[in-house]
């Protein structure tokens, strides 16, 4: 019963693991084959044929063994026969039929077959003449000098072969067993050598999405040390004038859109729409809102650069939920309504532009949020730090998801959206000493947070 569970045990085992193999197989037939995934097949490929080798070699050698020591019994024991039987006819003139008559009644299982000298069988005493799992062995008989015909000695092996039979499932289970084991083993280097690459290529995600300040993970091992340092110093050659290029066509980029919307109205004023009072007063305010829009613009873009270049130049103790409650209340209600909830959490900063951090999150969340949806803010602490979260109703596109922090990304341009108001969020957070995230893109709600050190 036993043999039966670790067979069954061993099967449903190796059933299981070649799964396992085979999707992430398939799966990489279309995503491309990790680094884990390579090592966890060569290793557990190498490993397993060499457990599934080693069981062959050990039911062979004993198999080879027992039937060494049968060949070896059942020679030992055809000399013995063929001594006495020549003995019986020397010393007495007995003939061989006569010698082969006493020998029928023996018993104790041998099985001994006399031959003549013609090839006829004098005496054959078998087991039911069952060959099966057997080995022979035979003697001549000497008898005055001469050879009088010669004994047979068969011995069977059935015993040795059932034996290697009850010895299998555990040879499977133990060659299983070292499979798994190779196969832990090679999933634990796997990640070993994939895991610093895996946090460093986050660290180079996060560096192409803006995070300015982001630092690389701590390293181990000479190579990935090495590797972590180009990176950072990469990091930090990306914030010359490569950097500047990009700002520099960013913006204008975004320039572009009221830029020729003034131009077109100035021109379709100067071609005779001052004398239609109506169609130039369209013109002169779709001339206003382009300016209007370019100021707020600048506006954005002078403080981002002023956070980011100067950070905090004043400090001082603020109360995060009086100052959430105080920003909740003069952004106005008209705008959608807003919840301030939480626990008095004192941070270190600069109340303008802790302020100007809440207003970007409220206004944020109520522009691109469902229409006429409580926009949820909570304060809370947690390990030495304090907790800022805004939550609103909606969702966040996946196209823009990676990049929602960067410079002039935003999905609501028509509802005057520059693209620039996370962005600040995110130095203000940085020049705290802090880092700011979207923990929850939606649907239903699309959740920021802000984790600043607590005074």
């Amino acid at each position: 019963m036993t043999e039966v569970i670790l067979f069954g045990g061993a099967a449903a085992g190796l059933i299981l693991f070649v799964a396992f193999v085979a999707s992430r197989l398939l799966r990489a037939r279309r995503a491309g084959m990790s680094i884990r995934l390579q090592i966890f097949v060569a290793l557990a490929s190498i490993v397993g044929a060499f457990a599934f080798g080693l069981g062959i070699l050990v039911v062979q050698r004993v198999r080879a063994r027992a039937t060494s020591i049968a060949e070896e019994s059942a020679r030992n024991e055809a000399a013995v026969v063929a001594a006495i039987v020549g003995n019986e006819m020397t010393v007495k003139g007995r003939s061989l039929r006569e010698v082969a008559s006493d020998l029928s009644g023996i018993q104790g299982g041998l099985e001994i077959t006399l031959v003549a000298p013609s090839g006829e069988e004098i005496l054959s005493l078998r087991a039911d003449g069952e060959a099966r799992g057997a080995v022979q062995s035979s003697a001549p008989i000497l008898a005055h000098g001469t050879t009088v015909g010669s004994v047979i000695v068969q011995k069977k092996t059935l015993v040795i072969e059932r034996l290697l039979a009850d010895m299998t499932p555990a040879i499977l289970v133990l060659s299983l067993v070292l499979g798994a084991a190779a196969a832990l083993s090679a999933a634990l280097i796997g990640r070993t050598i994939a895991k610093p690459i895996e946090t460093l290529t986050d660290f180079a995600v996060r560096v192409s999405e803006g995070e300015r300040r982001a630092t690389p993970p701590p390293a181990q091992g000479r190579e990935v040390q090495r590797l972590s340092r180009a990176l950072d110093s990469m990091r930090r050659e990306l914030e010359g004038r490569p950097f500047v290029e990009t700002f520099a066509a960013d913006l204008s980029h975004e320039l572009k859109n009221p830029v020729a919307a003034i131009r077109a109205s100035a021109e379709v004023l100067a071609d005779g729409a001052l004398e239609e009072p109506e169609e130039a007063a369209r013109f002169v305010a779709r001339i206003q809102e382009s300016t209007t829009r370019i100021e707020t613009l600048l506006g954005e873009l002078l403080g981002l650069a002023r956070i980011e270049a100067r950070g905090v130049e004043e400090t001082g103790t603020v109360d995060l939920l009086a100052l959430a409650r105080d920003v909740a209340r003069e952004s106005g209600p008209e705008r959608g309504p807003a919840t301030v909830d939480g626990v008095h959490v004192d941070v270190r900063g600069d109340r303008t532009w802790l302020a100007r951090l809440v207003a970007n999150l409220l206004d944020n969340a109520r522009t691109h949020g469902e229409a006429g949806s409580t926009v949820s803010v909570e304060i809370g602490r947690r390990d030495g730090h304090a907790l800022l979260t805004v939550r609103n109703k909606g969702a966040i596109g996946q196209h823009v998801r990676k990049r929602i922090f960067r410079r002039f990304v935003t999905t609501r341009s028509d509802r005057g959206g520059t693209g620039l108001g996370l962005a600040i969020v995110r130095a203000i957070a940085e020049a705290h000493g802090g880092v700011a995230e979207c923990t929850s893109f939606g649907p239903p709600d699309v959740t920021f947070q802000v984790k600043l050190p607590r005074a």
